[in-house]
């Protein structure tokens, strides 16, 4: 390794999808990312937190032969580097002296000639580093080439410690791995923190973010170089892999990236959009399921399921089954075929009136005497579901399950029945933000979505009344509030926990803000059965907000 300082570095940033266990397939792709890097001249690709092990690994990280494959790959990759093409950093779990950490290391000439370990291990939201990793002592830069470089990872540029000390410690520019999960507002945060950092420290920096679906969380890339001045020098997109060269060069004042493209990010509903899109793809993908199945009603959460699920697959890998009954009106068939075609999607209807008369006759000598209630409307959503996931058993293909966030929120679904499934794209977007979703996909996509330019559901599904259709005449508005009064409520309970009494000062009905907590709270269980899926708000149910089942406090107005 030469003694001379470089006066001219070529970074290669590699905003990537890798997969947590894959070790071999993490492997290959960073062994293939190395190669393009090398083509287009690298002196050195940096790989995100974790990429060898796929992040977050949670427990897998615990056990010894993971650990052993993840040390092995790295090794491998290390040998690669004799052949005098680019320098890797790279991050992988790395056992020292009985302990674990969350560590990246130097692959260079042949060998590992650095390691560094995080410092701030996470432990909030859908963080637990604290539980599976031990944290790392102050680290000083990384020599590379006679350039001192600072490798803090992730969480650890959320503080100004680590920061402070690599600068003290000598660091002429920032080169950060992350596995920073995507939520609504983390574009503003990263930044103001990574704006930050260089202003206190007076270092340039590259946040170098995965992308990638894993269960319920996306990783959205967004990758970017900051110059010490504070100038955005480089924006690589959302959503998309990337690698992109970096041209560094030793000024009189310190190392300044030269400015390149800055892609325009996706934000508000496309980014959650999209994300739900990749959230999906990624959870069928790595989980190897030939396609998806769902039920089509002709109601606005399953149409925009089937529209996600066809950008995420292509048309030929969605089945759409329309399960009528007698309260299933003739508006709902025609929307729900519509639907079907404007997609492409192969489509079949199945009746379930035999289904729902034979359970009906089996249980009427026990219920003789009592009225119609909660009960039969269960029995339809849950003779669906019955079917479904037959057919899933029969086919292969995944069932998707389609509950919005404020019918999760209140229990207003039917467990074994409509929550049944694999995976759940709409399950953190309340239903206003699902009205507006398919208002927006009518005349947008993604990039890189499969589907079909244009509108992709009919008008009536997104003006018409919602409705579960399970008895006559019935609108979700019998038993729940208005959508855009039950969204406002559950958003300041959920997301920003304010105190009940502080919700009514805002201006909502006492009564109401009440019986809207007591659904929340008796709900939980419920949830906890409930299918994964994707995170888009600051407080997603599961990982973000973890609350007892059998739980009597209830706030008073």
């Amino acid at each position: 390794m030469s003694s001379e300082p470089a006066d001219q570095l070529l970074i290669a940033l590699a905003q990537l999808n890798p997969t947590v266990g894959d070790v071999a397939g993490n492997l290959a792709m960073a062994r293939e990312a190395r190669a393009r890097a090398a083509e287009q001249g690298a002196d050195l690709l940096v790989l995100t937190e974790l990429f060898i092990a796929g992040y977050p690994p949670e427990d897998l990280v615990l056990k010894p032969a993971f650990q052993a494959a993840c040390r092995t790959a790295v090794e491998q990759l290390a040998s690669d580097t004799s052949d005098g093409g680019p320098a890797v950093l790279i991050g992988a779990p790395w056992l020292d002296a009985g302990k674990l950490y969350n560590a990246v290391l130097l692959l260079e000439e042949g060998r590992i000639a650095a390691i560094r370990y995080k410092v701030d291990l996470p432990n909030y939201g859908p963080f637990d580093e604290k539980r599976v990793f031990v944290p790392g002592p102050m680290p000083g830069p990384i020599a590379f080439k006679g350039v001192r470089i600072g490798v803090p990872v992730c969480e650890d540029i959320w503080s100004q410690d680590v920061i402070e000390c690599l600068a003290e410690t000598g660091a002429e520019l920032l080169l950060i791995p992350n596995g920073s999960p995507y939520r609504r507002t983390v574009y503003d945060e990263r930044m103001n923190v990574a704006v930050a950092r260089v202003v206190e420290s007076g270092l340039p920096l590259a946040y170098v973010n995965q992308i990638g679906g894993q269960d319920e969380l996306v990783f959205d890339g967004g990758s970017f170089v900051l110059n010490a001045d504070r100038s955005l020098a480089i924006q690589l997109p959302n959503f998309q892999e990337r690698i992109r060269i970096t041209r560094w060069e030793r000024w009189a004042d310190g190392w300044r990236c030269e400015e390149g493209a800055r892609a325009p990010l996706l934000t508000g509903d496309e980014a959650d959009y999209a994300a739900c899109v990749i959230g999906l793809r990624d959870y069928v993908e790595k989980n190897r399921f030939p396609g998806v199945v769902l039920g089509l009603s002709g109601g606005i959460d399953s149409a925009i399921c089937a529209a996600m699920a066809v950008d995420a697959l292509g048309a030929e890998r969605v089945h759409c089954v329309m399960l009528p009954y007698r309260y299933t009106s003739n508006e709902s068939l025609s929307d729900a075929a519509a639907v079907a075609e404007a997609l492409g999607v192969r489509y079949d209807i199945v009746p379930i009136a035999d289904g729902v008369e034979a359970l009906e006759g089996t249980l009427a000598p026990m219920f003789a005497g009592r009225a119609r209630d909660v009960t039969e409307e269960n029995l339809q959503s849950r003779v669906r579901g019955t079917l479904l996931m037959s057919i899933s058993n029969k086919f292969g293909a995944m069932v998707v399950t389609t509950g919005n966030k404020s019918e999760m929120s209140t229990g207003y679904a039917t467990l074994y029945g409509d929550m049944n499934g694999g995976y759940n794209p709409i399950k953190d977007l309340y239903k206003s933000q699902v009205f507006r979703l398919c208002r927006l996909r009518n005349g947008w996509k993604p990039a890189h979505a499969l589907g079909p330019d244009g509108p992709v559901m009919p008008e009536n599904i997104i003006t018409k009344p919602p409705t579960a259709e399970l008895r006559e005449n019935q609108k979700d508005e019998d038993s729940l509030p208005p959508y855009e009064v039950l969204d406002a409520i559950l958003e300041r309970l959920v997301e920003r926990e304010l105190p009940v009494a502080e919700i009514v000062a805002q201006g909502y009905d006492a009564a109401l803000v009440a019986r809207v907590e007591r659904m929340l709270n008796i709900a939980e269980y419920k949830r906890r059965q409930a299918a994964p899926g994707v995170k888009v708000t600051t407080r997603n149910f599961g990982r973000d907000r973890r609350y007892p089942i059998t739980n009597r406090f209830r706030e008073t107005a």
